[in-house]
């Protein structure tokens, strides 16, 4: 086993240990669908310490020329805007003194438009390479409306990464993707068909 496959099993462990990847539980999504997998992204992000090390130990896992080349690391808020100004932070620790500092960008919501990337970023964002990371993806579609913000400011999207793969992306945006950990929730059933409920088992509180 290599090195970047070590730090993915210990991280999906943390994952579990940190009660961020819950596994046996009865949870509502509140999007109509219960199922047996939730990953809590309020408890990820609760104490700093804990999205420090997940950080360090995802950048680990990124190639070093992506690393090299990553000139700004930008996310969605809240949870992938907090991990891309962590992993800007943590990856100019990793260079030189003389090495450029790296920039953060991120990608805000607008009640009419969604996601933006307001000017102050977006002028900032023209000609560099960037690297988009959020907390977890699900579809993709997510990292697909923000590499599109960041190709019309100017930016080269060179990779997306995550700290945790729901392995259902629809979308591919053509740059490599990172995960930490990847888990796929095999049984997710609409509400008013959900086994759990007519078992009786009630809906997981935390």
């Amino acid at each position: 086993m290599n090195r970047r496959d070590e730090v993915r099993q210990q991280a999906l462990r943390n994952l579990q240990e940190f009660e961020v990847l819950m596994l046996s539980g009865h949870f509502d999504y509140g999007n109509g669908f219960h199922g047996r997998v939730y990953l809590n992204p309020h408890q990820l992000f609760r104490q700093p310490s804990t999205i420090w090390r997940f950080a360090q130990d995802l950048l680990d896992i990124i190639p070093g020329d992506l690393l090299a080349t990553t000139e700004i690391v930008a996310g969605p808020v809240m949870g992938g805007a907090l991990l891309a100004h962590t992993m800007a932070g943590l990856l100019d620790g990793r260079r030189s003194l003389t090495h450029p500092p790296s920039q953060f960008a991120p990608f805000t919501v607008h009640p009419q438009h969604g996601f933006v990337l307001r000017p102050f970023y977006a002028r900032q964002m023209a000609s560099r390479r960037v690297m988009l990371a959020d907390d977890v993806r699900n579809t993709g579609k997510t990292f697909q409306r923000c590499a599109a913000l960041a190709a019309e400011a100017g930016g080269t999207v060179i990779a997306t990464v995550e700290i945790y793969d729901r392995l259902e992306a629809m979308v591919d945006l053509g740059v490599p993707n990172f995960a930490l950990a990847g888990y796929r929730a095999e049984e997710n059933y609409p509400a008013d068909r959900c086994p759990m409920c007519r078992a009786g088992q009630a809906v997981t509180a935390f």
